[in-house]
């Protein structure tokens, strides 16, 4: 078995995605729900394997939503999602959002981002505002 580590963008919640399975036999999935499509989330799992989420109590938020039996997780701090878990016959049954592993690149890479002048340039959203 070998260990994949990761974490939220902050470093508050520590992951430890465990499998047999090297990167490039993962199958890596994008959930055409609203809340990973919103978060750009590419999810797996090995049933074989283990995903561990490690946070103080504070900085670890659970979200459900839909018929509410899946714990979404995301970082109280820096608000990043990094996985999810949902009971299962006793247990539990956890993903991981690919895009905080370490190794992250290693599945589908994004493009390489752009300056923030050239997004606005070439369709960004200039005059964005947030509120709040």
């Amino acid at each position: 078995m070998t260990t994949y580590p990761g974490s939220c963008h902050c470093g508050a919640i520590a992951i430890a995605f465990t499998s047999d399975k090297k990167p490039e036999e993962m199958r890596v999935g994008r959930c055409g729900c609203s809340f990973c499509r919103r978060h750009g989330a590419r999810t797996m799992g090995d049933p074989a394997g283990s995903v561990e989420f490690r946070a103080a109590p504070q900085h670890l938020l659970r979200y459900r939503f839909g018929l509410g039996i899946t714990d979404y997780l995301l970082c109280a701090r820096c608000g990043t999602y990094v996985g999810a878990l949902m009971p299962d016959d006793g247990g539990s049954i956890g993903i991981v959002n690919v895009n905080s592993l370490d190794i992250r690149d290693t599945f589908d890479p994004a493009p390489p981002c752009a300056t923030t002048m050239a997004r606005t340039r070439h369709g960004g959203a200039p005059g964005a505002e947030s509120s709040g």
